[in-house]
């Protein structure tokens, strides 16, 4: 395993699975957890912020900044999801901590730019749990961003079901406008690294998982296990998922880690479309690289070059996570849940 540090960025807008998210990327040794921008989605801006907050307070990681992002799409009314994540965003447990510190001033977007740009170019990656209307923001105000990270792994799009529709995926459908805008980013070509519903949907939070979270009934772990429990309740009364909710944003964060960490990713390369108008608004398209310049002429989308100039025209490419290895992802959360559980002030308040 290599001993270097990757630089994240996580924009989220934390709820159940999101707590995960930020779990993994605040206490995986091999991440550098520069920063955390939040953004609608899950529940209101606010809450979601304070449920950053809570979480880092909780994970002995409040030091890291928060930085409040968008309130709302820039072309759409903002959309909340009470019925799975709770009026809070993250309801379902009494031992959320206060948090030690307060979200920051600055522009979320400034913000993010001010710290990938601090890194050494093509170092850096960005992770976006949430709608994209905080990335989209920085990638058009600070083009030079695109050029610098070295990815982007985003949780989002649904080829087979959606959870919002039948066909679309709630962060894409919270703000498609701004989804389709990082899909069709030249400078992100290659890039972009996604975690759709078709592949979380394969990680469910099954009785065993939550039963194996027990190993030790520590008021951090009671914590995490409530919040499973709500989430898995939600799952099956919403969506008749009575296998156990899928934690669908920590596979962005893994997805990152090196191949030597055996956590077996396998992708498939293609380049995504988002549909941004009539009844099926905010589903994804995947079409796979022979298709690409056939559809991009087709549905009238600017065309785009791929490598020297005069070669074959392609869309963006980007990795659809395909498959992991569910044994081997969970052992991962475990291992960072004992990291964060010998340190957090919850068992200390509690």
């Amino acid at each position: 395993m290599t001993s270097e540090r990757l630089p994240v960025w996580l924009d989220c807008d934390p709820g159940h699975d999101d707590a995960f998210a930020i779990l993994l990327a605040a206490r995986h040794p091999y991440f550098d957890l520069l920063g955390i921008s939040t953004v609608h989605g899950n529940s209101s801006l606010q809450k979601v912020t304070n449920n950053a907050l809570s979480l880092l307070t909780a994970f002995g990681k409040s030091e890291v900044p928060v930085y409040p992002g968008a309130k709302k799409p820039y072309m759409r009314p903002a959309i909340h999801a009470p019925d799975i994540h709770g009026e809070t965003g993250i309801d379902g447990t009494n031992l959320l901590p206060t948090p030690l510190t307060a979200a920051q001033t600055m522009n979320a977007p400034e913000a993010m730019r001010n710290a990938i740009m601090a890194t050494p170019k093509g170092t850096c990656a960005l992770v976006v749990t949430g709608t994209m209307t905080n990335a989209a923001l920085m990638f058009a105000t600070f083009p030079e961003t695109a050029e610098h990270i070295k990815c982007i792994s985003i949780m989002g799009g649904a080829f087979t079901l959606g959870n919002i529709t039948s066909v679309a995926e709630f962060n894409i459908y919270c703000d498609p406008e701004s989804a389709s805008s990082i899909f069709t980013l030249p400078a992100l070509s290659g890039k972009i690294i996604l975690a759709p519903l078709d592949l979380t949907h394969t990680v469910p939070a099954t009785e065993p998982v939550r039963e194996s979270l027990m190993i030790s009934a520590t008021p951090f772990r009671t914590m995490l296990h409530d919040l499973l429990m709500f989430f898995a309740a939600t799952y099956a009364r919403v969506f008749d998922m009575n296998d156990g909710p899928p934690l669908h944003d920590p596979l962005a964060v893994a997805a990152l880690l090196p191949e030597s960490f055996g956590l077996g990713f396998e992708f498939e390369e293609a380049s995504v479309e988002v549909v941004l108008h009539g009844k099926e608004i905010g589903r994804t398209i995947m079409r796979k690289p022979e298709e690409m310049a056939d559809a991009n002429r087709h549905e009238g989308l600017e065309l785009l070059k791929d490598g020297e100039e005069g070669s074959e025209l392609t869309g963006v490419k980007v990795k659809v996570g395909k498959r992991v290895d569910v044994v081997k992802f969970w052992e991962l959360i475990m291992q960072v849940v004992g990291s964060a559980d010998a340190v957090s002030p919850v068992n200390i308040v509690a």
